[in-house]
């Protein structure tokens, strides 16, 4: 039962760490708030949500066709592309791309962080830099992120100061522009120096090939444009049928996010870039990447499809907003997670990790309060797939020791702490 220990220990630190508990309540709050403003003004956005939900629905049902017909249309765009059944088949990809003693910039990507990308490259002698603010704070705390959509939430701005003056040998004051702004002089160069440029996307369109990657802070522009090779991995579950089911889940995706109407930056990148200005004759790799790979991976989730009981995990677009309400997250955050966080977190731990405990120690700190659901603008029902799971988990034998304790006492004594088996 080390797990569970092991667990224990994580969330006694998190609920005495009263200074990041702060810092994540003021941020889910103040997004939380900026969501139901945007949606009051804005109720065509919840018309969308129920439209997208069907659009996934379908998706999921034909989630192979999709996925052959995505790779077909990236090829026929001029890039290269790959379907990977596991994580190791998509690293051993992604390494065979990139190959030795590169410099590689990354935006803000789940699924690369799902399989350990970054470890498996440094050990190739690469340098990797995050370019997204957050996660570049994170990287060079040598911290995992505690929020899927702002990752260095928890991160106050003094200590980010130390960081920054730390690196630069320069005194910097605890002023968030002046931070902003040196974070951009430090990733300047490596913006233009960068041999390779690793992204995820939003959505990718099966018929066109089109990839589609959200941001504010223009950095994975950067990322998918200056470097001469530009390798995006993406989970099945991100292909759309058709270019208006992709621009809807972009219109959706910043007001649960982020509570903004939409985002600075939407991204569409069909093919590297090419020219046919000379006579009219195509020339691949003009001021953009001369080479695009699309890795499209599985790893767990055709298997999460063919499960009625949890494909509509699959629905998820990763916006967050679930994270926001969840009363658990406002007490332990990052710690009620792994790669993924809150309640659709432990699903997508289950299938997508080799490492179940890691699921069930999630599984087991949900409430099941479905503050989720109602927070989520597919209305996945989490807490139904959570009860599932917990049943899969029991039956692996993957329950804590004290919930155990609590059972044999429901049953022998009707009283789930034996409180009354004196009186037996």
């Amino acid at each position: 039962m080390s797990w569970y220990s092991e667990y224990l220990r994580e969330i006694e630190s998190a609920i005495e760490d009263q200074r990041r508990r702060i810092a994540i309540w003021r941020a889910t709050s103040t997004i939380m708030k900026n969501k139901y403003n945007v949606l009051r003004s804005h109720p065509n956005i919840e018309t969308i949500a129920k439209r997208i939900r069907e659009v996934k629905i379908w998706s999921i049902d034909h989630l192979d066709e999709l996925v052959k017909r995505a790779k077909d249309a990236i090829e026929d765009s001029g890039g290269y592309a790959y379907i990977a059944r596991t994580s190791e088949e998509a690293i051993k990809i992604a390494c065979k791309i990139v190959g030795e003693g590169k410099l590689i910039i990354k935006s803000k990507s789940m699924t690369c962080s799902e399989i350990d990308l970054d470890e498996h490259l440094i050990k190739k002698n690469n340098i990797i830099v995050e370019t997204d603010l957050g996660e570049r704070i994170i990287q060079l705390r040598g911290e995992k992120p505690s929020h899927i959509v702002v990752p260095a939430v928890h991160v106050p701005k003094e200590d980010v100061a130390e960081l920054f003056s730390r690196i630069t040998g320069r005194k910097l004051p605890p002023d968030i522009y002046i931070l902003t702004q040196v974070a951009r002089e430090m990733l300047r160069k490596y913006f233009m120096e960068a041999d390779v440029g690793i992204s995820g996307a939003n959505a990718i369109v099966a018929e066109t090939g089109t990839i589609f990657i959200v941001e504010n802070e223009g950095n994975a522009r950067f990322v998918t444009n200056a470097p001469p090779v530009h390798i995006c991995i993406a989970g099945f579950e991100k292909i759309v049928p058709e270019m208006r089911d992709a621009c809807d889940i972009t219109t959706i995706l910043a007001p649960y996010a982020t509570g903004t109407v939409m985002p600075s930056y939407v991204s569409l990148i069909t093919g590297p870039s090419k020219t046919a200005d000379i006579e009219l004759t195509p020339v691949v790799g003009v001021h953009g990447p001369k080479e695009l790979h699309v890795i499209l991976l599985d790893n767990g989730r055709t298997k999460m499809a063919s499960d009625p009981q949890f494909k509509e995990a699959l629905y998820c677009i990763r916006c967050g907003s679930c994270m926001n309400e969840c009363p658990i997250y406002q007490v332990i955050d990052g710690t009620f997670g792994h790669k993924y966080f809150c309640g659709i977190g432990a699903i997508w731990t289950a299938f997508t990790s080799n490492d179940l405990s890691r699921a069930a120690a999630m599984a087991f700190t949900c409430t099941l309060c479905g503050r989720c659901t109602l927070a989520c603008p597919l209305e996945i029902n989490i807490p139904e797939m959570i009860i599932s799971l917990r049943r899969v988990l029991i039956g692996k034998n993957l329950i804590a020791s004290p919930h155990r304790t609590m059972v044999k006492n429901i049953i022998r004594f009707g009283d789930p702490h034996g409180a009354y088996q004196k009186y037996i």
